[in-house]
Formats: structure tokens, C-alpha cells, sequence
């Protein structure tokens, strides 16, 4: 019996190595490749890495309802088709919802997204510096997905990872939304924010 279980032990030992390395997953019917993170020195490929893994996040937006307060909404997004993201964050809104309705009277908006969700963290506190997480702050606009390459493009990207918007009422019209990013904030080891512009950012290859 002794022998049994220091067996299985090596095996799942293995089985964890080779995911650190390379693993896939499925989440909700999504299948997501979780490649090793990058090297925390190199801010432009850990940002693009966890903007591209993420398929969730908090969209902040300035509620005209609150007086100009900020509303944070959680909200599924893709930046294209799995594996092969582009950076730039689309959505998929309704204005039966807060978060659309405030951007197209103020376009200023963030999205913060974590590594804590893609379960390689480990034991680590979310807050942990180490734990990377990434604020891309920007404006909020929506896109033409029928007349404009971008708007189609942005919509098969967000039905690749989220089938389930395909069946979501007509009649709540959702439309396509795109975060024009204009400022980044990412932390992902000690000693504060990683210096990182927004054309280092969209220039990383994956």
C-alpha cells in the first residue's frame, strides 16, 4: 500500500511539472492553454499573457447615475481568437446594463484582470505582488460589427471564448464594445508598478 501511494505520488509530481510547463485546460466548455508565465522582468510579455489567458475581468466605467461615481462591473471579454490574442480587449454589452449605458455618455473606462484566475498562484494571496495583475485604462467605444473588419473580427474573438453569447437574447441588443488603451498599470513582482507603454504592449508577439 506504501508503495502504491509513493507511486502515485511521483506520477501527480510529474503530471505537475509538465502542466507548469505546458497545460491545457477546460473551463466552462472553453479549452485554454496555460503556457508557464513569462519572466517577471519582461513587463510587455507577462501583460499580454494574462490579458490573453483571461476570459473575465472588472470593467470600471463613470456612472452618470451614481453622479460621476465609479461603477465596476464584472464582465467576459476576449482579445481574439484563443491562443492567438491581439491585446486589445472587446465586450459584448447591452445598455439594459449600467456599464454600456455609462460609456456611451463618458468613454473613460478600466479593466483589471488577475493571474489569481487562471489558478497559478499557487497558495498566494491575490494581493501578493508576485500574483500579477493588470489595469488597462482607456475609452470605451463601440463598435460597427457589421460594416467595419474590427467589429467582425471582434465578434467571432468573443464567440470563440464565450460560446454562449451566441444565444443570448436579440432583443436585449447586445453590441460590440473595444477598450482603446491609452495608459497600463501592471504588477507582477516586488518593487511596484513595471514601467510599460502601450506600444511595447501591442508590439509583443505571443
Amino acid at each position: 500500500m506504501v508503495m502504491i501511494l509513493k507511486v502515485l505520488c511521483l506520477f501527480f509530481s510529474f503530471f505537475l511539472f509538465l502542466c507548469s510547463e505546458y497545460c491545457i485546460v477546460e473551463v466552462h466548455g472553453r479549452i485554454l492553454s496555460i503556457t508557464s508565465k513569462p519572466d517577471p522582468d519582461d513587463a510587455s510579455a507577462t501583460a499580454r499573457w494574462l490579458v490573453s489567458l483571461n476570459s473575465w475581468g472588472v470593467l470600471n466605467t463613470i456612472s452618470n447615475d451614481l453622479g460621476g461615481a465609479p461603477f465596476g462591473n464584472v464582465v467576459s471579454f476576449s482579445d481574439g481568437l484563443p491562443n492567438e490574442g491581439i491585446g486589445i480587449p472587446y465586450f459584448y454589452l447591452t445598455t439594459l446594463d449600467p456599464t454600456a449605458r455609462n460609456a456611451l455618455q463618458d468613454e473613460r473606462a478600466s479593466l483589471t484582470v488577475g493571474e489569481y484566475a487562471l489558478g497559478t498562484c499557487g497558495q498566494k494571496d491575490p494581493e501578493n505582488p508576485t500574483c500579477s495583475k493588470i489595469t488597462l485604462t482607456g475609452k470605451l467605444k463601440m463598435l460597427d460589427e457589421k460594416s467595419s473588419n474590427e467589429g467582425k473580427f471582434a465578434r467571432n474573438a468573443l464567440f470563440s471564448k464565450h460560446p454562449e453569447m451566441k444565444g443570448w437574447p436579440k432583443g436585449h441588443n447586445f453590441q460590440v464594445f473595444k477598450l482603446e488603451i491609452e495608459d497600463i498599470f501592471l504588477i507582477d513582482w516586488y518593487g511596484g508598478p513595471k514601467p510599460l507603454t502601450v506600444e511595447q504592449y501591442l508590439q509583443q508577439k505571443m
